[in-house]
């Protein structure tokens, strides 16, 4: 099915519409409804907003006009519709996780990057669906069903962020968080050609949160453009007294959306950028022609780009063990209690982590030592990183996860993810951003990963090569 056009409000950029409500071109109030709208007119096919607070939103939308008569200062997001992924908490507002057992679950918190996106201004429009506890990269659960990619409504919007990111590709809202473990913000950006950052572990901080030393989930921002990601880290970054392994570095101190977009020019010239069209794994045919095409276009920026990749030995049994152990800690006691209700990626999952010996936890904790080793050294004499974000396109939305690539066996839900989640042990920032199309019309992103806590350099890469490709301004409705 092909989605119905948007040539209005719903097709603009987040900074393009806070410069219109800036200057009261356009209300909060008509904005919000516009993108109501939209929701209501192309959700029923996408299924990504599954809980909806409209009546909510278009009183948010009064008050921040009135704000704006009263000549009070707006927030950096004043008057943007944004969505939440259902994984994380909104005060009085269903929050699931996808799962049967929390199908009636009303918090009465907000997670923190709730509570600084409202606080900046946006106005959320509901939460959007994601599998059960965020188990996959595949958005799917027996509370919400399965959500379906705009670009093609057969195919998989990726996960676990898959909502966020398919409301986005809709036009349904313009901002949306997530959350990376796994590279559930790069994995459903590669497949709805939008842009995911999983940024620096502590840039963001994560409260309420089960593990407060856990450093491999990480909350991050979505747009449809890489500036817009930039407005959205700039309003959620930033210490928390209650999360002790936060960074300190405060957010950008800019008022003006603008100048957010502004500070990502910046030349690229002579950036040494290492280059893997598969980083040693099975790529499908077309998503490593994609990828070979754009290491051509980052040549074409000024940059010295060069075949090589960093020493990721060690990075796959860091990620399943860490991964693993925290499933047993947090899900074990439910699937114990519930097993018939929990799904089997989180069933077998919490039954790895459950096999798990005192020599296990051991070695991956020496290993991830020695993995961090490995990437600094690699970017001592390199800017930044490039390679596939997903091995795959989009798949049939009817299969559970990908069973096979170019004829290479997957044996469990989480091999065909290791493009994204060896990058999610090395601690680096990361993000997804659009890259073309296959033959069959599916979006295709390129991973780009930077130095240690580089986000923002690493966000004016991507902007570089968004700007010289601009497939990320290509809506659903025009591909065919």
């Amino acid at each position: 099915m092909t989605l119905p056009s948007d040539g209005g409000l719903c097709s603009k950029d987040a900074i393009t519409l806070a410069a219109l409500l800036r200057r009261r071109e356009v209300s909060a109030r008509e904005l919000i409804a516009a993108h109501i709208d939209r929701v209501m007119a192309v959700d029923p096919v996408v299924n990504a907003i599954v809980t909806r607070c409209f009546d909510t939103a278009m009183v948010k939308a009064a008050a921040a006009d009135e704000a704006l008569v009263r000549g009070e200062e707006p927030g950096l997001l004043h008057g943007l519709p944004v969505a939440h992924k259902d994984l994380v908490e909104t005060a009085g507002v269903r929050t699931t996780y996808g799962s049967r057992l929390f199908a009636d679950n009303v918090p009465d918190h907000d997670a923190v990057v709730v509570s600084r996106m409202a606080a900046a201004g946006a106005i959320s429009l509901g939460k959007t669906n994601t599998p059960e506890f965020g188990a996959g990269s595949h958005t799917v659960n027996e509370v919400f069903g399965a959500t379906r990619n705009p670009y093609d409504t057969s195919r998989s919007a990726g996960g676990s962020s898959g909502g966020s990111a398919a409301a986005l590709a809709a036009r349904m809202i313009c901002l949306a968080d997530g959350s990376d473990l796994g590279g559930s913000l790069r994995n459903p950006a590669s497949f709805c050609n939008v842009v995911g950052l999983r940024p620096s572990p502590g840039r963001v901080p994560k409260w309420p949160a089960s593990d407060v030393l856990d450093t491999m989930s990480v909350i991050g921002p979505m747009a449809r453009t890489v500036g817009d990601v930039a407005l959205l880290l700039a309003a959620i970054s930033g210490p928390d007294p209650r999360v002790p392994l936060a960074l300190d570095a405060p957010p950008p101190a800019v008022t003006d959306p603008a100048l957010i977009r502004d500070g990502l020019l910046r030349d690229v010239t002579g950036l040494r950028v290492a280059w893997s069209a598969d980083l040693g794994l099975p790529v499908d045919p077309a998503v490593r022609e994609i990828v070979t095409a754009a290491r051509q276009v980052l040549v074409e920026l000024g940059c010295e780009v060069i075949d090589a990749m960093p020493d990721l030995s060690g990075a796959d049994e860091v990620f399943r063990t860490w991964r693993a152990f925290r499933f047993a800690t947090n899900y074990g006691p439910l699937l114990a209690a519930h097993g018939d209700k929990v799904g089997a990626n989180v069933t077998w999952n919490v039954g790895r982590g459950l096999e798990l010996t005192m020599a296990d936890l051991s070695r991956a904790t020496v290993l991830g030592d020695r993995l961090a080793s490995q990437v600094s050294e690699f970017f001592e004499t390199v800017d930044a990183f490039a390679c596939p974000a997903v091995q795959v396109v989009p798949f049939d939305v009817g299969l559970d996860w990908v069973h096979e690539i170019d004829g290479v066996a997957q044996h469990n839900y989480l091999d065909w993810m290791a493009s994204a989640y060896l990058i999610s042990a090395t601690g680096l920032p990361a993000l997804s951003v659009p890259a073309g199309f296959s033959p069959a019309g599916l979006p295709v992103g390129l991973q780009l990963v930077g130095r240690r806590r580089g986000d923002w350099p690493l966000l004016a890469l991507a902007h570089a090569f968004e700007s010289a490709t601009g497939y990320g301004s290509v809506p659903p409705e025009r591909v065919t």
